[in-house]
């Protein structure tokens, strides 16, 4: 028998909920809907469609929540990697509008699945943004404008004293405090979608990696040992759906972030770092996030490595990040580290559209994909549906490859971040 993938050696593989292996796909099957990919684009999606009454088959690649979906932050960020006052800018005042009322639905709906389904993944309410400096508390400042514009009636901006209530450092001059923001433990969240889809009738294979798309009347999609018959396909692999699709890789980039877990701290210390509990995100162009975990550690990622992968140690990498922020915890145990790689566009926005009239793509969150992908799930029921105007919304965006193409776009991406990175450092 063939061996089964594992996932990475993360804290959250390790505290996985559910540890069950899905079978793999051996036989052809018909169905309404094909979604490549159990992330929680291909997750949120199939579980709406599921409801809609749809019948649907997941095929997944490795496992369930094996790419970004199950590696990342678990923070639930609003909005969109690039803010409405940039894509009012360079897309015009409708098109901002349409965008902007959607900005905070994914966040909801992802507490809605908890509540409905009764996932179990520690989430807990309440996000910070800290500034490191009295331009990025501006930006901030702005930000929470924007936001409240938008309905966004939960903000509160606080100055370093008040910070001091949330976060146990010196290391910031003040915050935004978004309390419609939160954090989960991702696999959890993502095997507790794939559970309730399931229960529906769904279907999920694992260890089925695609190998070719028949893009026919009715699309048919051929795995090593089995094939799916569809009215409908869903290409959601997002950074791991390889070169599958040339024209979806040509115009999106993999990068790398980079996660490390502490010794369980007990309760009594892990509170006293953030005693409230939220998550925090810096706002420097290459952040740093960090979180207490259901079990009192603390959680601390950051970095990004152009075109994917990881540094040579992660441990090493992130340390002094961590003890800049945390001096208290200088030389904590790490009893994880982990990377993994999200997709980035050139917008830095997402990137959604129709390769034929039947077969579908959602790809390219730019690291804003836990609240996205579950917003861009409800549309793709929504189109299905025969509703795509939401959907079309963000298929409008227009799409352009890195520049330099494949070769040049990693050194091109770097020297943009590299002078972001300066302008972080010198507050300019």
């Amino acid at each position: 028998m063939m061996p089964r993938t594992p996932h990475t050696g993360s804290y959250y593989a390790a505290t996985a909920n559910d540890k069950n292996d899905r079978p793999r796909l051996q036989s052809a099957i018909d169905c309404d809907i094909c979604i490549v990919g159990a992330g929680f684009t291909g997750l949120s999606s199939a579980l709406h469609l599921a409801e809609a009454g749809f019948k649907v088959v997941i095929l997944e690649g490795a496992r369930i929540g094996f790419g970004a979906s199950g590696r990342n932050g678990g923070q639930l960020v609003n909005s969109y990697s690039r803010d409405i006052d940039v894509i009012e800018r360079n897309y015009g005042s409708e098109l901002a509008g349409a965008l902007g009322d959607m900005a905070f639905e994914g966040a909801n709906i992802i507490r809605e699945r908890i509540e409905t389904y009764q996932i179990q993944c520690d989430y807990k309410q309440g996000g910070i943004f800290a500034a490191f400096n009295k331009k990025q508390m501006h930006e901030l400042e702005e930000q929470k404008a924007r936001w409240e514009k938008l309905g966004n009636n939960k903000l509160t901006l606080l100055d370093q004293a008040a910070l001091r209530e949330h976060i146990d450092t010196d290391a910031y001059v003040g915050a935004l405090l978004d309390n419609h923001g939160g954090h989960i433990h991702p696999l959890n969240l993502a095997l507790g979608e794939a559970a309730a889809f399931e229960s529906l009738g769904g279907q999920i294979f694992e260890d089925s990696k695609v190998i070719r798309i028949d893009r026919s009347p009715r699309p048919v999609i051929h795995t090593s040992e089995g094939r799916i018959t569809c009215n409908y396909l869903l290409l959601a692999g997002n950074a791991y759906l390889g070169g599958l699709v040339p024209e979806l890789a040509a115009k999106s980039m993999p990068c790398g972030t980079q996660i490390v877990t502490t010794e369980i701290l007990g309760k009594d210390k892990a509170r006293s770092l953030l005693p409230t509990q939220h998550c925090v995100e810096d706002c420097n162009y290459k952040l740093d996030y960090y979180r207490i975990t259901g079990d009192n550690r603390l959680l601390f990622g950051g970095g990004t490595t152009y075109g994917g992968g990881d540094p040579a140690s992660i441990e090493n990498f992130l340390r002094p990040h961590l003890e800049k922020v945390f001096p208290q915890l200088k030389g904590v145990k790490f009893d994880y580290a982990w990377g993994g790689d999200f997709l980035l566009t050139l917008s830095r926005l997402p990137q959604l559209g129709r390769l034929t009239d039947n077969i579908y793509y959602a790809q390219g969150y730019s690291g804003h994909g836990v609240t996205t992908t579950h917003l861009i799930g409800k549309l793709m029921g929504e189109v299905m549906k025969g509703h795509a105007e939401r959907f079309d919304a963000f298929a409008s965006l227009k799409h352009f490859p890195f520049p330099g193409g494949h070769l040049l776009r990693v050194p091109y991406t770097a020297l943009g971040a590299f002078y972001y990175g300066m302008r972080d450092k010198f507050g300019i």
